[in-house]
């Protein structure tokens, strides 16, 4: 056995390699097995290596080894034999060891341990190597199936992905909270929202979306925001009203929570989290409702124009506890806490908007949106809006877009709340907020 070089050639390709997660078909027989050095034991000259690949963790045994340092690159040849205090019930008993790749320097992180010793914000530090860990990566192996989950449900409904600018001339929502660039010497930011142009594309494909990052220039320090977060979008033409596009996210909803299901049962119960069950027809309460509920209920008071974070919290709760439901949409929204595009209720004060709360927290925002073109030209106005700035949006109007809405939902958030993840930066494998650029 030898750990001499990572120069050192690879064992003979004589078996095909196999993963952690399948050592269970292999009792008694042979194998090739190839990861990181995730963890290592000397004990009385028997080493312990446990080997770490994408499917999980196996403990190799084996003497007279000189095992690199943790995080290197490895490949083992043994027999497999069940044994009922390793990791997944097998063990390896090595025949053969190669170093692959070798560590040159100790791991700033020792990974078996980060969740018990390592300051959060170093494990962000070091995020390249402390998104090896199990639980780090088992977070975004669940977003990955989300947003997969994601794709699948509205393929089959008749949806059409799409792909629109991140450089743009104006804002979708109006406001400051824009990042500028410039663009040969012109200004530009950097999309806050694909909104504008999933609208536009309602005319060629009625029903599309978009899996995309978008950037919120917020100086917001706290545990639910994100200055790049990957946006779930989605926008459907010939709909009678808001209620249609709450339907279909109630439907998404209950496929990805599905989809999970089948597909991530292990991570969940690695991270000792909990599928929601979604119901067929998820509550709804218009927001000024939702207001007096947690004042009558629980006696908060609720300043501004929406719900702060604690009337979500408390909102959840109550609906969780009544209804047995984890998600509730909140109705209604005053004009004043929508943009320009929301399509307004008679009388005007206000919206056919929505946001759907899971868990304490708003994960979407959605609604119907204004059509008509007249609609949308005295809204621009109303919103004190340079209507030149918006011509290449408002345009499309004049030709006939269909009655239309559609929704966001933000897929850090939705992981975060999933898993429970106290910080939606931990469910981002490169957060960016507004202190962190690197790595």
């Amino acid at each position: 056995m030898t750990t001499e070089s990572q120069h050192q050639p690879a064992l003979p390709p004589t078996l095909t390699r196999t993963l952690t997660r399948d050592l269970g078909a292999h009792d008694g027989q042979q194998v090739r097995l190839q990861g990181f050095l995730h963890a290592r034991r000397d004990l009385g000259g028997v080493q312990f290596a446990v080997l770490r690949d994408v499917s999980g963790v196996a403990q190799c045994v084996g003497k007279g080894l000189h095992l690199p340092l943790p995080e290197s690159s490895i490949e083992v040849l043994g027999t497999v034999k069940a044994h009922a205090k390793a990791p997944g019930g097998y063990e390896i008993q090595i025949s053969d060891f190669r170093v692959l790749s070798a560590a040159t320097q100790a791991s700033p992180l020792e990974i078996p341990k980060m969740e018990w010793n390592v300051n959060p914000e170093t494990m962000l530090d070091y995020r390249y190597v402390s998104l090896r860990g199990l639980k780090e990566r088992a977070a975004l192996k669940v977003q990955a199936e989300l947003v997969r989950a994601f794709h699948e449900h509205l393929n089959a409904e008749g949806f059409t992905e799409i792909s629109t600018p991140k450089i743009v001339s104006a804002g979708a929502e109006g406001g400051a909270n824009l990042f500028k660039l410039d663009y040969f010497g012109e200004q530009a930011y950097l999309a806050q929202s694909p909104q504008l142009y999933k609208q536009i594309m309602v005319g060629v494909f009625e029903r599309v979306y978009e899996v995309a990052p978008v950037y919120r220039a917020e100086e917001h320090a706290t545990s639910r925001h994100l200055n790049e977060y990957l946006s779930l979008d989605v926008e459907m033409g010939f709909i009678d009203s808001e209620e249609d596009v709450m339907q279909l996210e109630n439907r998404l909803l209950a496929n990805i929570m599905a989809h999970l299901k089948a597909h991530c049962a292990a991570e969940f119960t690695l991270l000792g989290a909990t599928l929601p069950e979604v119901l067929p027809l998820i509550p709804r309460i218009p927001l000024l409702e939702a207001r007096e509920l947690v004042n009558r209920e629980y006696g908060h008071v609720v300043g501004g124009k929406d719900l702060d974070p604690e009337a979500e919290r408390l909102l959840c709760q109550y609906y969780t506890e009544k209804h047995g439901s984890d998600f509730v949409f909140v109705t209604k929204y005053p004009r004043a806490a929508r943009p320009f595009y929301a399509y307004p209720e008679e009388g005007g004060e206000l919206t056919r908007g929505f946001d759907l709360l899971f868990r304490g927290i708003e994960i979407t925002s959605g609604g119907q949106r204004i059509h008509d073109y007249s609609m949308l030209m005295e809204s621009i106005a109303t919103y004190k809006l340079d209507p030149e700035s918006l011509a290449g949006y408002s345009e499309v109007f004049k030709y006939g877009m269909p009655p239309h809405g559609g929704f966001a939902i933000g897929a850090e958030r939705l992981t975060a709340r999933l898993l429970g993840i106290a910080n939606v930066r931990y469910a981002r494998a490169f957060p960016r907020d507004r202190n962190r650029l690197t790595p």
